[in-house]
């Protein structure tokens, strides 16, 4: 009972791990998670974009100050303060070296940024490849799936016996045929032919007589040409007799 038992629970673990593994749900699944991956590969690559913006901004406004502290600097030593020049000066040299910072960091979010673009476009072009290729799979699976059903009905076409049964019925068909043509020839045979052929000519003399008699009726004939006359005439009228 427990080999039975086992032996079905087998059964059913061997039949789910065949759908699971099967083909086409398997590439089918693959094209759905490349797709997926677009939209966070994107939504990736929109976060470096807007690091970037942030530099290429910050970078602009250490642009602007440094523009502003050094003419501050040069206006206060045009003026002859130099203590006022001095601090100018001071934050012109952090301002610098910020600016630097940021330059920095912007070449680097500029490269990321780059790099993430080369790797999207080279990340499509696979996408691209790689769902052509499971859709030529996918087709090649399912025609072949159809072939093999086409083969197992074909194959139970011959094992069920129609071809056999087909023929059997076929020549039986023709035995019974050449069997009642046989019976139809000894029918006729068994017929009396000669009966018929002398009846078919007494038939035809008297056919031959009746146009004689109508022939000397209407005078184109003599009666003696005709034949004796007989004893009363087709088209004679009623009463009259002959001599």
């Amino acid at each position: 009972m427990w080999n039975r038992f086992s032996r079905v629970i087998r059964s059913f673990v061997g039949f789910f791990i065949s759908v699971a593994e099967d083909p086409e749900i398997i590439l089918e699944q693959n094209i759905r998670d490349m797709n997926d991956q677009v939209p966070r590969m994107n939504e990736s690559i929109a976060m470096v974009k807007a690091n970037v913006t942030l530099l290429e901004k910050e970078e602009a406004k250490y642009k602007s100050e440094v523009g502003e502290l050094t003419g501050k600097t040069k206006a206060a030593i045009q003026a002859g303060r130099d203590d006022i020049a001095a601090t100018f000066a001071a934050q012109l040299e952090q301002t610098k070296s910020a600016m630097a910072r940021t330059q920095g960091q912007l070449q680097t979010a500029r490269a990321a940024y780059d790099k993430a673009m080369i790797v999207k476009q080279a990340f499509l072009r696979e996408k691209e490849r790689k769902t052509r290729e499971s859709m030529n799979a996918i087709r090649d699976h399912r025609r072949s799936q159809w072939q093999k059903k086409v083969a197992d009905a074909m194959e139970q076409f011959e094992v069920a016996g129609i071809s056999q049964t087909h023929d059997e019925m076929v020549r039986k068909i023709e035995e019974q045929t050449a069997v009642n043509e046989a019976r139809m020839d000894m029918a006729l045979n068994n017929v009396d032919q000669q009966r018929y052929e002398i009846e078919k000519e007494a038939e035809k003399l008297q056919a031959n007589e009746l146009l004689k008699q109508f022939k000397v009726e209407m005078g184109m004939v003599s009666p003696q040409a005709g034949g004796s006359a007989p004893e009363k005439t087709i088209g004679g009228r009623e009463g009259e007799k002959t001599l």
